[in-house]
């Protein structure tokens, strides 16, 4: 006789980095259903932005996310040069290029070690994390800064790189090299890694394409899709690489992606770095005005597409400003990956898209009791309750 019943997930758990909740619904051992609630931690960047400048959104949005801290603002520039097709200089293209990649490897590098912690191998948490350490070394070596790097202005960048440091950060990553393929080497021999991955959490291609899945969810499962190549801005499209697709779309393959696309990104910031010798010049267009009207701004995050839509008036702040992190599309492939296989593998496919939690929060949807949508705009209420508490403290 099968039971049904309710595990729920968060909105505190050892699995979440970030507050979230999950409901499960199990027969057994096995997951029938899943839902999630969102909201836990909306920060309203979006409406910040609209009250802050140019320069201040930039800052603004490198905080929505810690790990993809140079992708929003990158996407958020580009949004912004859009509205008067701004061109930047070739060296501090190269420049924002090499962030970005960098910032792929350690994004991808944390979830390596997540991922193994997650199913037992903390060895693999150790390796991975300990490499990954470098990588921070060359952002502050480049910005000042591990994390929230200050790199990205319309018009260019804020720092330029050293020449003198240039063969360090080379060696840095022909070690990341070696220690990527170290690992994939232990993920290909690895029988109980296999056994423990293969033919988990599978979404297929058809799933990928209706929950709009981008990044290395979509591409591993066989959706080929890759804005810096299919839209290419900055460097991109003057460096050579290949984007990994797979398509068995189980956390193995997740894996392998992931894998691959260390290796590329390494690849992608030799030639950029070995161009900084050459390519002279400016790292920065002075851009002392931008005009009214509207501009949008892609980026290949370390989980996939990042999208800003900036509106503006002729000001020098946003009037309009919309962000889409790739979580927001990948969060809900869940509803196709998860049911029908064991609790016991629900974590660790819950784990293999790579959520971001605070990129993903928006504002919640307010019903009554009879579950019918009821309009309210907190925003008003909350101050006409302040109005209220001070006419009541002063007396009138």
């Amino acid at each position: 006789m099968s039971t049904v019943n309710n595990v729920p997930i968060g909105p505190f758990h050892p699995l979440l980095e970030e507050a979230e909740y999950f409901n499960l619904v199990v027969d057994g051992e096995t997951v029938v259903d899943i839902d999630m609630d969102i909201g836990w931690m909306h920060r309203g960047h979006e409406f910040l932005s609209e009250q802050k400048s140019f320069t201040q959104s930039i800052y603004l949005v490198e905080r929505i996310c810690g790990i993809c801290s140079t992708s929003h603002p990158i996407a958020c520039v580009h949004a912004i040069e859009d509205v008067d097709n701004v061109e930047i200089p070739e060296r501090a293209a190269y420049i924002r290029t090499l962030v970005g990649e960098l910032e792929r490897i350690h994004s991808h590098l944390l979830w390596f070690g997540l991922a193994g912690h997650f199913i037992g191998y903390d060895t693999v948490w150790m390796w991975a994390w300990k490499y990954r350490e470098p990588i921070l070394q060359m952002f502050e070596i480049i910005s000042g800064n591990r994390n929230h790097y200050g790199m990205m202005r319309v018009g260019g960048v804020t720092k330029d790189v050293d020449l003198d440091r240039i063969p360090d950060m080379i060696n840095t990553l022909n070690m990341v090299d070696e220690k990527m393929n170290m690992i994939a080497h232990v993920a290909n021999d690895d029988p109980v890694l296999k056994s423990r991955l293969k033919g988990v959490g599978v979404l297929s291609h058809q799933a990928a394409v209706d929950f709009c899945a981008v990044g290395p969810t979509a591409r591993a499962s066989g959706v080929d899709i890759d804005v810096r190549r299919d839209d290419p801005t900055d460097a991109y499209g003057l460096v050579e690489f290949k984007v990994p697709v797979l398509s068995n779309g189980d956390v193995y393959d997740k894996f392998v992606v992931r894998v691959l696309e260390v290796l590329e990104s390494t690849k992608i910031c030799r030639q950029c770095l070995e161009k900084l010798k050459t390519v002279k010049g400016p790292i920065i267009n002075k851009v002392t005005h931008i005009s009214a009207g509207e501009g949008i701004g892609r980026y290949e995050a370390p989980r996939g597409e990042v999208f800003h839509f900036v509106k503006t008036d002729g000001s020098n702040r946003p009037i309009r400003h919309k962000v889409r992190a790739p979580s927001f599309n990948n969060i809900p492939t869940f509803m196709a990956s998860c049911k029908g296989i064991p609790l016991s593998d629900a974590l660790i496919t819950l784990a293999s898209v790579d959520p971001c939690y605070c990129c993903t929060e928006r504002a919640l949807k307010i019903i009554d009791r009879n579950h019918d949508p009821f309009p309210v705009d907190l925003l008003k209420l909350s101050r006409e309750k302040t109005e209220i508490i001070r006419r009541d403290v002063n007396g009138r």
